[in-house]
């Protein structure tokens, strides 16, 4: 329940503070006093689209503050839960306006985003008036609508959820069969690509390998000759030999030199040793160095023969196995292709099974639901002075269907027994379709828990009789909780609980709007001046003595 709005620099008003009641909450005041404003203002503070401008003339912000009483288990908790904000039962939500656009927002001085606002917006206030075209008179929502008066959530979900599961295995079919198409128009390339990698089976680093091979074999014979000279420098005819004998000539002596010629003994050992791992190293190569002219032919045609097939599928050499590995996995889609369609035909033809038989299931439900709606508005349409006017939940096979369903609901009117039925905005007129947008809504959120509903100038159109009966429909569905109307009726007036005036307050330097709460005598005056204009007599006063006590 909206117990109070706080509302500084914004539009024409500098500083206004209204507390609300339960009950039905009037407001009225001369065209153009600004009861708009008001409206423009809440709806900033619960952070629905509206005016660019807001911040009054001369001011560097405009600042709006609302609170609400959320007893536990009002829907509301369950937005601020996920939204991570604790609240017991007071709930006040602020909301600025800076002169350069920029808005920041506050749940008990928890900073929100204006998408949380709208969340838990939905769950507090609702706004209705004769042009209240983004639900009642927008065919597009009148399935939601039925579904919602019904409490088809369920069902709704379960239809959602078989309508997902259909649309992957769709989804996945159309995929493979795609895959395949593209697969089968590549075929030949494929199976010609794979035979040819086969055949030459590249391993991973083999181009390198091959690469240095050859350039080991193309630099041999200049290198062989200076190995080969190395090879005699070293062996008996060379080094091999001269320090054998410098060994043999110093053993023999060794004895008379009284070991001073161990050391150098020792050491020509070492030499000899070293001599031996040099001519075996050179040896290894001299037979690495040893090829005929095929092997070099041998080696190069494979080197170029894997270069040439990277070249030709525009991957690395050492890819090329992986590369043949891919195709192979392309072409067993093809050859798998036939197994694969069937499992994903059925798994198509059960989620639609499953889905037919969910969306089935909720169209049944909708008519039962469309029935109790139809009977539900002709039992609020008498009230209202029109027991003669037929509303009629239409329902229709969708071109389409869709995850809510196969259904199209519209909701028409006939306004007279015989005559033509169709769309609300189309069929009545002004007073007429005021009065069928208070009973649908009455019909609609019957179960609403501790919503405030806001009516704008819901009567426009009517007067006389059909206006004293809008009011008190109001006034009825106002005892079940609060309801706030913008008048300009004196019948509904009389009716309020509570009422106030806006006023507009003039200047030669600026205009403000203002807001006053009636007492008992200004109530009698503002509905006395809503029957006889600007001049305010005693018989108008009487008249609205009268209808106040009716």
């Amino acid at each position: 329940m909206l117990r109070g709005l706080d509302i500084r620099d914004m539009l024409i008003i500098d500083r206004l503070e209204l507390a609300f009641q339960p009950g039905l909450n009037v407001l009225t005041g001369e065209t153009g006093a600004g009861k708009s404003i008001l409206l423009d203002a809440l709806g900033f503070v619960l952070g629905w689209r509206g005016r660019a401008e807001l911040v009054r003339q001369g001011a560097e912000q405009g600042e709006v503050t609302a609170w609400f009483d959320i007893p536990l288990g009002h829907p509301a908790h369950a937005v601020l839960q996920e939204a991570g904000i604790g609240v017991e039962d007071e709930l006040i939500l602020r909301r600025i306006n800076t002169r350069d656009g920029r808005k920041t927002a506050w749940i008990n001085d928890r900073r929100v985003s204006g998408e949380v606002l709208r969340n838990l917006s939905e769950t507090l206030v609702e706004l209705h008036g004769q042009h209240d075209d983004r639900g009642l008179l927008n065919p597009r929502g009148h399935r939601q609508m039925l579904d919602s008066y019904a409490g088809l959530t369920a069902a709704v979900d379960k239809t959602r959820q078989n309508w997902r599961a259909l649309t992957a295995a769709q989804r996945d079919l159309t995929a493979s069969e795609a895959k395949i198409a593209q697969v089968r128009a590549e075929e030949d390339f494929l199976r010609h690509a794979v035979s040819e990698l086969d055949a030459l089976a590249p391993e991973e680093g083999e181009e390198a390998t091959l690469d240095t091979q050859r350039r080991l074999m193309q630099a041999a014979e200049k290198i062989r000759a200076d190995i080969s000279k190395a090879a005699e420098a070293l062996g008996l005819q060379g080094a091999e030999g001269m320090v054998g004998d410098a060994s043999r000539w110093l053993q023999d002596v060794a004895d008379d030199a009284e070991g001073r010629l161990d050391g150098p003994l020792a050491a020509i050992e070492r030499v000899l040793l070293g001599l031996d791992d040099a001519q075996r190293g050179v040896a290894d190569c001299l037979d690495a160095l040893s090829f005929n002219t095929s092997e070099l032919e041998d080696v190069e045609e494979r080197l170029f023969a894997i270069r040439g097939l990277a070249r030709k599928h525009n991957v690395l050499p050492d890819d090329l196995r992986n590369f043949a590995d891919d195709l192979r996995g392309r072409l067993a889609v093809l050859d798998d292709g036939a197994r694969d369609m069937a499992a994903l035909t059925a798994s198509v033809q059960a989620a639609q099974a499953a889905y037919d038989e969910a969306a089935i299931a909720l169209r049944v439900k909708r008519q039962k639901a469309a029935k109790q709606l139809d009977a539900a508005m002709a039992k609020e349409l008498a009230p209202l002075k029109m027991e003669r006017a037929v509303f009629a939940t239409m329902m229709s096979e969708a071109d389409q269907p869709g995850p809510e369903g196969k259904d199209v609901v519209a909701f028409t009117v006939a306004t007279n027994p015989g005559a033509p039925a169709g769309p609300l905005n189309k069929i009545a007129s002004g007073g007429e379709l005021s009065r069928f947008l208070l009973a649908l809504k009455v019909c609609l959120t019957q179960d609403a828990s501790g919503l405030t509903m806001i009516f704008d100038e819901i009567d426009r159109g009517v007067g006389g009789a059909t206006a004293d009966a809008v009011g008190r429909r109001l006034a009825e569905l106002a005892a079940e909780g609060q309801v706030l109307v913008v008048t300009h009726s004196p019948q509904v007036a009389a009716l309020g609980g509570h009422h106030w005036r806006v006023e507009k307050q003039q200047t030669r330097d600026e205009t403000r709007s203002t807001v006053v709460a009636l007492d008992a005598s200004a109530r009698v005056d503002e509905i006395a001046r809503m029957l006889s204009g600007d001049t305010v007599t005693e018989a108008a006063r009487d008249a609205a003595r009268a209808l106040i006590k009716t």
